[in-house]
Formats: structure tokens, C-alpha cells, sequence
């Protein structure tokens, strides 16, 4: 998305540093691209995480592209969280995101394709574009979001158990729009995290409020 801002701190590197280790013959060893994703609740650290799993993967000489689920949102963020506060039912996966367009993109990778016609969102104007993302000798496509670990076609599934609560320091660090302390959105966070919750049994990492990595067997 554009306009959104990354810090990536030591405790993402350190995260990336100790999973691609135990995931890179796979990668090497699978004929067609690989497909990552990092899910968790907003502001868990999903995007930071996902730019250290693409700059890990380099110290290895893979090269990766990174999609954001914040891109696929049917509505540009204003007009989404407008449309959040007239309708109580505008929430979830299958209502206010497009992961169908994202698991179309992700086949079209794992397909071999050269390319890949995305949307684009920009955060500060309030709109949706596309962009085309290029993809010669990209190994490994990662896609993070909340609900990302619902996509189909995953090889591996890392889940940040970060809840709403926990994120409240990171979110009013990049404080998008003075989302953070929004009586509303605090409402929204919370049901979200009932939404999700079910989805770390799918991951095939653990990543915990202290940043520690759980393999899961």
C-alpha cells in the first residue's frame, strides 16, 4: 500500500533469520514458486515481518516479491472505515476483502507467469489503482494480511499471536488517520480478533508476543 510506513526492528530479522533456515530446501527444492504467508491481527507487524522473510531469503539469493491484503480491500481506507461505521455488517474476509483476486494473483505466480496485474492502494488519496508486479526470477511470493492464512495454495503459513491489546504501542507509532485510541476501531480490533483467532491452528509457524519462534509440529 502506498504511504504506509515500515520499521523493521531487529526482533522481525531475528523472527526471518530463524524461519527461513528451517524452510529453505523446500524452497529451493519445489519446481514452481513458493508461497508464504504471514497473518495476524493489525498492527502485529505482519508487513515488517514479510519485508525481513524477503531480505532473509536475499542473504540466500532467493529473490521474493511481497503482496499486502491492505491492497485488495474492496474500498480505498477512508471509504472503508466510513462504510464500516453505516453498516455493522461490512467486516470480514468474505465482505470487505477481495481475497479472490489475491488467490487469482497467487496462482498466476505459482503458474509461472512473468507478471501480475495487481491493485494498488494509496493510503493518503484515498484510492485504488493497479499495478503491475514483475516476476522473472522471483522463488517466493509472500502474502501478509489478516486473513491471509485462509488462501489456498499456501506452502508455508506463519501466524503472529499478537492481539489487539498487545499492537496498541505499534499502531500508535504509524497511526494511520488517529486509528489508535478510536473507540470505534478498538470495537472493531476486538471482533476481528474473534474472526481470526481460529487461524493460527493453520500456521506452520507460531510467532509470539515476544517475537519467539514455535515450529509447529
Amino acid at each position: 500500500m502506498r504511504g504506509d510506513i515500515l520499521v523493521i526492528q531487529e526482533y522481525h530479522k531475528r523472527a526471518a533469520s530463524e524461519i527461513i533456515p528451517q524452510i529453505i530446501e523446500r524452497v529451493r527444492g519445489k519446481y514452481t514458486r513458493y508461497i508464504i504467508t504471514v497473518a495476524g491481527e493489525s498492527g502485529s507487524g505482519k508487513s515488517e515481518t514479510s519485508q525481513a522473510i524477503a531480505n532473509e531469503l536475499e542473504n540466500y539469493g532467493i529473490k521474493s516479491v511481497v503482496l499486502g491484503q491492505d491492497d485488495y480491500f474492496i474500498l480505498p481506507p477512508k471509504s472503508n472505515d466510513a462504510k464500516r461505521r453505516a453498516d455493522p455488517e461490512w467486516l470480514g474476509p468474505h465482505v470487505e476483502v477481495k481475497l479472490d483476486v489475491l488467490e487469482h494473483n497467487l496462482k498466476d505466480a505459482i503458474q509461472d507467469k512473468n507478471e501480475i496485474k495487481k491493485p494498488l492502494v494509496d493510503y493518503d488519496a484515498n484510492t485504488i489503482e493497479e499495478e503491475t508486479i514483475y516476476l522473472k526470477g522471483v522463488k517466493v511470493v509472500i502474502a501478509e494480511g489478516t486473513y491471509t492464512s485462509l488462501l489456498k495454495n499456501v506452502d508455508t503459513r506463519i501466524f503472529i499471536t499478537r492481539n489487539w491489546l498487545d499492537t496498541l504501542e505499534h499502531r500508535q507509532k504509524r497511526n494511520r488517520g488517529n486509528e489508535a485510541g478510536d473507540t470505534f476501531i478498538e470495537q472493531i480490533l476486538a471482533t476481528e480478533h474473534k474472526i481470526i483467532a481460529g487461524q493460527r491452528q493453520l500456521a506452520d509457524f507460531l510467532i509470539t508476543n515476544e517475537y519467539d519462534v514455535i515450529k509447529v509440529e
